[in-house]
């Protein structure tokens, strides 16, 4: 315990960093992934704007790089990272990592929740005259919304579980915390104290998450 009690501003500065990397990676990631899972379900045969060709790209390059595992894809990227963000180490390259990585599994995720909408209140807003944009603005995004938040908080979680890995291949954090001052320096107590953190921030984001869906999905 003394020996936490001297580290307390390391420990809440990787704490910090931990939130900095995961709410970043959540915006970036968030909205690229939307727009990919938007565009997959656009363009799917049989969808409001049908294009084979583009469906199948799309759906090519998510089936390539959603399965790669993060601690492989951090270096497949990193020169990737060096000419967009100047750098290939460091938090800002894991949150270009992270982002990358995040927005493949929630294409795919936003593409099925997409898909859970009725087809029938599709066709009635088509038969009232509505355009592909705004039937998908005013019908299909407002029903899969409660869905798509409990997709966004299982990323979420996720993204944290991440954030903690990246602590082994030279990412800050929590999980670099407890390799560097609690694994290295075999202090057991050093390393429970980041993985109950890491633990408290999931269960928080999981609440708020399960809050929200409910809130929408009742209205």
């Amino acid at each position: 315990m003394d020996r936490l009690s001297e580290l307390q501003a390391e420990f809440w500065q990787a704490a910090l960093e931990t939130l900095y990397m995961v709410g970043l990676t959540l915006f970036f990631g968030g909205l690229l992934g939307l727009l990919l899972g938007t565009v997959l379900y656009m363009s799917r045969p049989g969808s409001l704007l049908p294009n084979r060709p583009v469906y199948t790209v799309v759906n090519v390059v998510i089936n390539f790089f959603r399965p790669i595992p993060f601690i492989i894809f951090i270096p497949a990227v990193q020169p990737l990272a060096r000419l967009v963000i100047g750098t290939g180490i460091g938090n800002n390259a894991l949150i270009f990592a992270l982002s990358l990585a995040a927005s493949f599994a929630i294409g795919r995720i936003v593409e099925q929740n997409l898909l859970t909408v009725a087809p029938g209140v599709i066709e009635a807003a088509r038969s009232m005259g509505a355009g592909p944009f705004r039937i998908f603005r005013t019908v299909v995004l407002p029903e899969a919304l409660g869905p798509l938040i409990l997709g966004y908080t299982f990323v979420m979680v996720a993204i944290i579980d991440m954030t903690a890995v990246a602590g082994y291949i030279g990412g800050g954090g929590l999980g670099n915390f407890a390799l560097v001052y609690g694994y290295r320096q075999f202090e057991p107590i050093i390393t429970w104290a980041a993985v109950i953190l890491i633990v408290v921030f999931v269960q928080v984001v999981q609440f708020v998450g399960n809050w929200l869906a409910r809130k929408v999905m009742r209205r």
